[in-house]
């Protein structure tokens, strides 16, 4: 009989489908069928020896709640046996019922490793686990969210657990590069095991729907930071498996969950895929494809839930890493986005209007940071591409490394370009009433609120950066200490002259924190209805002997 590996994970839910992944042990038939009858089925895939199936579910009701069961080849391998769980159950939303809300939880940088000693945990409470402890108890609570967006850093290929480096030490010698990290694709199937197979966490997971999109420890520490990184580690021995897997185990356990059922059937990857009895040279090829060239690949996104637009941003693989021609986007990448966030708004060429109510930029990297930070990285970009001659070149590019300076400031032309975006989106006839730029990766939480100079074209709309990790992480001190030298008015005048060392022009707004900065592993809810919107922080916190909760640290109305 095929049991079941990993998941089942919800993945997409409009009004009518959905989407189910699930791995299994052997080639089978995944089958989903809900109580109401509504139901779907889908051979498996294969990859490196692994087997995989996302299921179409059809049939469902708008604005119903459902549970569901998983069967494989007609056994039923979920719910698992004397769960302690409530049923998995797919709610679809009702985008015609004004009175119903859209909630939106987010978060970054979880590192899924389990207390060394089952009961201790050194960075804190899990934040999804105690969502998930919190869900459990109440399943029909009101303040469920309808999506949970993850905003990077799902797996830590780089810094992996005692657990993870026992079993890669029994594969391997881990005095051979890379060491103690991630090698090959089935090495990062341990990571998902490892992340996703946390009881809470996989109950979660199988009831709330998820969109996903990587960061830099999906892959590495400072994935494509700079061209001559890139250059070093490509000449390594191990890092185009690395690549290639990391691309490989993200479109197979990530990205496809991204994608609507309609997107799935016009895709030719997943349809080569499929269509192989072993799709891991096809895929393989594919990864070499988007390795070599980040333009033959879009990782971004879209998803619409009713008159909220969410644009799902790749902010590592589609940069341009030229000093002279730096981009966070590649030409088309910027050109997508910008298409998506104007389509059917007053901004757009086809003269209509009021597409939605509320704009989400997903981005991992955050587009107002605290202006230390901006100003430090400004300055290092002018650096690195000669602004000071080749010794400051030099300095700039080992610092941009060892600080990791490469977020939206480190490209300036991008910033600018995202800050021009995001006030003709939030701008003219039927503007939104929101646009949001939601962000993790800083391990800190934080709201920043731009304004733009008098004179210049301004959105009507309420613009807000919107930054939330980790979810469950350590936090050093000196990050505390950093980032809140960052916000100071000290930290603001220490960034001026890094500005003026750089010969920097003044950036296109201003901006100012108006919450935070909360430290914890947390998560950030949106609560959006009609063109009102709520924002909600809470941290995952446990009093001594006591079970962990989420305690809220901030409740704030950002649109009425």
């Amino acid at each position: 009989m095929a049991g079941l590996r990993l998941g089942p994970l919800l993945r997409y839910v409009d009004e009518s489908s959905a989407t189910v992944w699930v791995e299994a042990s052997r080639p089978c038939t995944a089958e989903v069928r809900c109580a109401d009858g509504s139901s779907g089925r889908a051979r498996t895939f294969q990859i490196c020896g692994h087997h995989y199936a996302l299921v179409p579910v059809t049939g469902l009701a708008p604005g119903s709640a459902t549970a569901y069961e998983v069967l494989l080849d007609g056994a039923q391998v979920w719910p698992l046996t004397d769960s302690p769980f409530p049923p998995s159950t797919i709610r679809t939303p009702a985008y015609d019922d004004a009175a119903r809300p859209v909630r939106i939880a987010f978060g970054s940088c979880r590192w899924a490793a389990p207390p060394a000693d089952g009961h201790h945990d050194p960075v804190g409470p899990d934040a999804l686990d105690t969502l998930a402890t919190e869900l459990a108890s109440a399943p029909d609570a009101e303040h469920r969210p309808d999506v949970l967006l993850l905003l990077g850093d799902q797996v830590y290929a780089d810094e992996t657990s005692p657990a993870t480096r026992r079993y890669l030490a029994a594969r391997r010698d881990l005095r051979d590069a890379p060491g103690n990290q991630v090698a090959d694709y089935e090495e990062y199937t341990r990571l998902y095991y490892e992340s996703w197979l946390d009881p809470d966490v996989r109950w979660l997971l199988s009831t709330v729907p998820s969109c996903m999109i990587f960061d830099d420890h999906d892959v590495i520490d400072d994935w494509n930071t700079s061209a001559s990184w890139l250059a070093e580690i490509r000449a390594t021995a191990w890092w185009n498996e690395r690549i290639l897997s990391g691309l490989m185990s993200y479109w197979v356990h990530q990205h496809l969950g991204n994608l609507a059922p309609a997107e799935l059937a016009a895709d030719p990857m997943y349809a080569a895929v499929r269509a192989d009895p072993d799709g891991t040279n096809v895929l393989r090829e594919f990864a070499a494809r988007a390795d070599a060239d980040a333009a033959s690949v879009r990782w971004s996104y879209r998803r619409d839930f009713g008159r909220v637009r969410l644009l799902m941003v790749d902010t590592r693989a589609a940069r341009v890493l030229a000093e002279t021609d730096r981009s966070m986007l590649d030409p088309s990448e910027a050109a997508w986005l910008r298409e998506q966030a104007l389509e059917g708004t007053g901004a757009s060429s086809d003269g209509t209007s009021g597409a939605y109510d509320h704009l989400l930029i997903g981005t991992s990297l955050p587009w107002l940071l605290p202006h230390l930070v901006h100003d430090a990285e400004g300055w290092n970009a002018a650096l690195c591409r000669g602004e000071r001659g080749a010794r400051w070149a030099r300095f700039g590019e080992k610092l941009r490394r060892r600080a990791d300076l490469e977020h939206w400031a480190a490209f300036p032309a991008s910033f600018d370009a995202l800050t021009a975006l995001i006030a003709e989106a939030g701008g003219g006839e039927g503007a939104p009433a929101t646009v949001c730029v939601l962000s993790g990766d800083v391990h800190h939480a934080y709201v920043a609120e731009p304004a733009w100079p008098d004179g210049a074209p301004a959105p009507a709309a309420r613009v807000l950066q919107l930054t939330c990790s980790p979810v469950h992480n350590s936090i050093p001190g000196s990050i505390k200490v950093g980032f809140r030298l960052g916000w100071s008015r000290f930290g603001r005048a220490l960034g001026r002259r890094f500005a003026r060392h750089g010969r920097l022009p003044a950036p296109p707004l201003s901006w100012r924190k108006t919450g935070g900065p909360w430290f914890g592993n947390q998560l950030m809810t949106l609560t959006l209805r009609g063109r009102t919107a709520r924002l909600r922080l809470q941290q995952a916190q446990a009093a001594p002997g006591e079970k962990a909760g989420l305690r809220e640290a901030a409740d704030s109305v950002l649109s009425e």
